[in-house]
């Protein structure tokens, strides 16, 4: 089935990486959420930025360090606990096909987070993610990641993503309508409270703009 096939414009997304920071953060605030079914899907974002033709976030050192100073800021003055991994970027494919392998389920995915950005952990290592699988209740884990329809669905789920226009993490998807970042959670429930505000003649405008070429 084609991406494009397998999306339902009806339904709302929430799409991450575990190696966002924000999505952890934003995750933890689950129950502001709007009452909505959200299908939550994990996505490689590395491949969501080759796709773009986006550099890595943290590429840019001094990008890198407002953006680990603006995490923890978010997360003390939302009162969550955090606490940065040994090293990041690190990588999220392991942690991403074990949330596939648990079907999604949205407590499990929660709890790799916290022993990501709670803890601080690694899964990326070999002794991380076997830390990580007894953390979660998966043992089998190891071996749950390795099957062929894990990664197929994972992979699946950066095409959906991609057909939908994502291109960073965290987003949420309403009405096929991006908002994109844990700050953007006000946004999304005044939109899911006043959905005609996007119909809004403002709204439309900007949202239509020209694109004016630089000045070489």
């Amino acid at each position: 089935m084609s991406a494009s096939a397998s999306i339902d414009p009806r339904q709302p997304y929430f799409f991450f990486d575990f190696n966002s920071p924000f999505s952890y953060l934003l995750l933890e605030q689950h129950e502001k959420w709007p009452n909505m079914p959200f299908e939550v899907l994990p996505i490689d974002y590395l491949q969501l930025l080759k796709h773009w033709g986006q550099p890595m976030p943290g590429s840019i050192p001094p990008k890198r360090v407002f953006m680990y100073r603006y995490a923890l800021f978010r997360a003390e003055q939302l009162g969550i606990p955090f606490k940065m991994p040994p090293s990041h970027p690190f990588d999220s494919t392991k942690a991403l096909r074990l949330a596939v392998a648990a079907g999604g389920e949205i407590g499990c995915i929660r709890e790799i987070f916290r022993f990501i950005w709670k803890e601080g952990r690694d899964p990326a290592t070999e002794q991380g993610f076997d830390d990580l699988c007894r953390h979660v209740g998966l043992p089998d884990g190891a071996k749950m990641i390795e099957l062929e329809d894990v990664k197929a669905t994972l992979r699946a789920n950066v095409e959906r993503a991609v057909e939908l226009g994502v291109f960073g993490v965290p987003t949420f998807v309403v009405n096929q309508q991006l908002f994109w970042g844990e700050d953007t959670l006000p946004m999304v429930l005044y939109v899911a409270r006043s959905p005609n505000w996007l119909d809004a003649a403002e709204v439309q405008r900007i949202s239509n703009l020209p694109r004016t070429a630089p000045a070489v």
